[in-house]
């Protein structure tokens, strides 16, 4: 059997405490310990020189040193604090794979004959890795990269033939298997020589598959081949233009032609994107940038339109004068760039089954982004819809083109049929200017439920059945029970409108804290205006948001109230204070 490939392993010490250094400041150099589950998975030179080691608690570390920096052990964190390592050894050798954030291993044939030999390969990625990064590494080159990784915890270089040797007097903890470990400590087995001395059919037959793989490795018999990494390939087209692009006609010629070379470079790989970026540099060194987003794949003509519609709203923005578009660059464009961003495979979209990426929409979708172009991507926004328990809280109001998510987690308002009694009709006194949602206010805490909509004389009755009918609703339309049934209401009001309730006797109707009301409902005064009289209504619907914060807590009460005329609007009492929040169509 041939012996295994020589690997090369880069190893970071105390690589968790250098990421956080390297993404949140917190000095590598000082007594600092990384917890996981209240254990310490990681510490600094410093912290071992108090005593504190792996696997200790989070209080017996404190104990040994009561000024030591904790940190929250965090994977994301470490793995983008070592890309840019990554990148530097791929910049001396090809076919980098990644073991773990702190790790990384490649063949070591390549890099030694390269380089002059294993050592120089060694010094070569240590140095650039130092330099490029500020990083301190070890490097270690053994026959396989089980144990490469153990050399290179001492920066040593294992010659051919000789990693049996080398794995012989290390303890079994080096297989990082803790059940097998245990296991293995209790049968007298110490080191890896030790394991490695006992028969391969025997140690399958008690260990199992993964005992069997380990007792390869501790042979030195590690022929895993390298899952190495294929680096991501350059699809950033630039253009250097020697006279600054100060005209649109002239802008256009440099968009088609950047475009073309956009589209054939995504091609080449069999690629497309969804978003692209453009970059543009002025004479005065001034950096602009917008990002569009496309449902489909970007076309060359789509995306030479979108570089020609940018590059026109930028030559032709305010000149300072007042107006909606932005200011205009103080000096031509020298250095255009084009970024593609939501890169997918060239088949991976499917089109819409009935027509969705028809002409008519993508003459919609040009008209809309060249309003973007020209005004901004904050001129052009569409709503989608969420939870929440009010419809204001529902509706999010996001720029054409961005990613429709909505402000809060949970489904839609579901369809269903009008609630008995509600017929009501947007009277034509309504401006249009209050079609607009009001802002998103914070997630609320859990409260009861609506209830159907009954008539005058009722309002007890539909307390009742709007407790019994929360109770079923808060379990089939989690997490916002207590939310308005549908339907949803036509108008939402940016600003509430004061209102006065009365009941027939003429004195105001209030809710108490156990959400009694002092009479039925029966006449509605808004404003100023004359009052109305009240034909049906429903609630009350309590909502108690962010009890636990007394800065943010608010505490009122729904109803809905259908009018003599049709009319149906949604009220709020809130401090004794009547609110028209939304009026139904």
């Amino acid at each position: 059997m041939s012996a295994p490939a020589r690997a090369l392993l880069l190893w970071c010490p105390d690589w968790p405490v250098l990421a956080a250094e390297i993404v949140d400041g917190v000095p590598a150099t000082d007594p600092v310990v990384v917890l996981h589950a209240n254990r310490v998975v990681a510490c600094s030179e410093r912290a071992r020189a108090e005593g504190i080691r792996r696997g200790l608690r989070r209080r017996e570390a404190q104990g040994r040193c009561p000024q030591v920096t904790v940190v929250d052990h965090d994977p994301g964190r470490d793995a983008r604090a070592f890309e840019p390592v990554v990148a530097a050894v791929e910049e001396v050798v090809a076919g980098v794979e990644v073991i773990r954030p702190g790790a990384c291993a490649t063949a070591a044939r390549g890099p030694s004959r390269y380089l002059g030999g294993e050592e120089a390969a060694a010094e070569r990625i240590v140095e650039h890795v130092a330099q490029s990064c500020a990083v301190e590494s070890q490097v270690g080159i053994a026959d396989g990269v089980f144990a490469a990784g153990l050399a290179a915890r001492e920066g040593r270089i294992v010659p051919p033939g000789g990693t049996a040797a080398f794995l012989a007097t290390r303890p079994v903890e080096a297989l990082g298997r803790p059940a097998l470990v245990d296991l293995l400590r209790r049968l007298g087995v110490r080191t890896l020589g030790d394991f490695a001395a006992l028969p391969a059919g025997d140690v399958l037959a008690r260990f199992g598959f993964d005992g069997a793989l380990a007792h390869r490795l501790a042979a030195g018999r590690d022929d895993r081949p390298l899952a190495v990494r294929q680096p991501p390939a350059d699809l950033t087209v630039t253009a250097e233009h020697d006279e600054p692009i100060d005209r649109v006609d002239a802008a256009a010629f440099a968009a088609r032609t950047l475009a073309e070379r956009l589209h054939e470079r995504l091609a080449a790989y069999g690629l497309a994107c969804t978003r692209l970026g453009i970059e543009a540099v002025t004479a005065h060194g001034q950096e602009l940038h917008r990002v569009w987003r496309h449902d489909g794949l970007l076309t060359a003509a789509a995306i030479a339109d979108r570089v020609r519609w940018q590059l026109d709203g930028w030559l032709s923005g305010s000149n300072g004068r007042g107006g909606a578009r932005p200011a205009r660059p103080t000096a031509g464009i020298i250095r255009l760039r084009l970024v593609p961003d939501g890169v997918l495979a060239q088949a991976g979209l499917q089109p819409g089954l009935w027509g969705e990426t028809g002409a008519e929409r993508e003459r919609a979708h040009r008209a809309l982004n060249r309003v973007q172009g020209i005004l901004g991507p904050e001129a052009v926004v569409t709503a989608v819809l969420g939870g929440g328990r009010s419809p204001a809280d529902q509706v999010r109001l996001v720029p054409w083109g961005d990613e429709r998510v909505p402000a809060r987690p949970g489904p839609p308002p579901l369809p269903a049929l009008p609630p008995p009694g509600a017929a009501p009709s947007v009277p034509s006194t309504v401006p249009a200017s209050v079609v607009a949602p009001a802002p998103p206010v914070p997630e609320p805490s859990s409260v009861s439920a609506p209830a159907p909509v009954g008539s005058a004389g009722s309002g007890r009755a539909a307390v009742r059945a709007g407790r019994r009918t929360g109770r079923a609703r808060a379990v089939s339309e989690p997490p916002w029970p207590g939310r308005i049934p549908p339907p949803a209401p036509a108008v939402v009001l940016p600003t509430p409108l004061a209102a006065e309730v009365h009941d027939a006797a003429g004195e105001p109707v209030v809710v108490s804290a156990r959400l009694a009301v002092s009479a039925a409902p029966a006449r509605l005064t808004v404003g100023t205006g004359r009052p109305a009289e009240i034909s049906g209504w429903a609630g009350p619907w309590p909502v108690d948001e962010r009890w636990w914060a007394p800065a943010e807590a608010r505490r009122r009460a729904r109803f809905q109230v259908c009018l003599v005329d049709g009319t149906a609007l949604l009220l709020a009492v809130e401090g004794g204070q009547w609110l028209v929040e939304a009026i139904y169509d």
